[in-house]
């Protein structure tokens, strides 16, 4: 199910570490998201796609180390059967041996194959940060003046915020005290030590899906944030039902004290 896919450090999200620099903020571009919004949730074919990203070129540099493996499989998310949730951990690598001592087996006195029931193996790098929880740890729209109105009408905006970085590169670069900067219209700053990771129809999908530049920022996008929030759909499910009992007992309410009322209000 997993083909190649060449997306260079998705997360490259990279917010690499030392790459800030004082300017503005960057420009943040909406995405209409599946998920967004109060009937809105998870696609599952995009979270597939945006896992065979994180596998096949992402793995390598940034981990995911508060993601479960058996998560894989969860309703909700990317839902891989049983069977090929099993088959993919066991042959997920582990890159950063001294970062998952948990994993070593001393009786082999090797490191063991994944389980279902481990998490994703840590890596540790000054510059390629853990991405469970980046889409949550990043937001991409802000004010007016920290009133939080535009947050009000479109959201957090991590996802939409490691959309825009990996799409906002203009080509132009730098050199610095020796280090090589991008220009990138979405960091904070204006410019990114990342070079750029897309360049479009760079990937093939296994299910045929668009390969272009945007498409392939915003899979990967989808996916770490279902990563940062894996139980969305659960919980958008139980607040209906709340909702809908509240709307019962208030109906309830409303009538038992209509009844209570009555005879004293006949005789006034």
């Amino acid at each position: 199910m997993l083909k190649k896919l060449s997306l260079v450090a998705v997360s490259a999200v990279a917010f690499a570490s030392g790459a800030f620099a004082a300017g503005d903020a960057g420009h943040t571009h909406d995405v209409d998201f599946s998920y967004e919004g109060p009937f809105g949730t998870y696609d599952q074919n995009q979270l597939q796609r945006g896992l065979q990203v994180y596998t096949e070129v992402c793995s390598s540099c940034h981990g995911l180390k508060f993601v479960p493996m058996r998560t894989l499989a969860d309703e909700g998310g990317p839902m891989l059967p049983e069977d090929q949730m099993k088959a993919y951990a066991k042959a997920f690598p582990i890159n950063d041996e001294l970062a998952n001592p948990q994993l070593f087996d001393k009786d082999l006195e090797e490191y063991r194959t994944l389980k279902p029931t481990d998490n994703f193996p840590a890596l540790e790098s000054a510059n390629a940060p853990d991405l469970s929880l980046m889409a949550k740890a990043r937001s991409g729209f802000h004010g007016p003046y920290g009133l939080g109105i535009n947050q009000f009408v479109n959201g957090i905006g991590g996802a939409e915020y490691i959309a825009s970085i990996l799409t906002g590169y203009t080509g132009e670069e730098k050199e610095e005290a020796g280090t090589t900067f991008y220009e990138n219209t979405a960091f904070p700053g204006g410019w990114i030590a990342m070079a750029p990771p897309l360049y479009g129809d760079d990937v093939e999908y296994a299910d045929g899906h668009s390969a272009d530049l945007h498409h392939v920022a915003e899979d990967v996008a989808a996916f770490l944030r279902w990563t940062a929030e894996p139980h969305q759909d659960a919980r958008k499910r139980t607040g209906f039902v709340a909702v809908f009992f509240l709307i019962i007992l208030t109906v309830l309410l409303y009538l038992t004290n209509k009844r209570l009322w009555a005879p004293i209000k006949r005789k006034g």
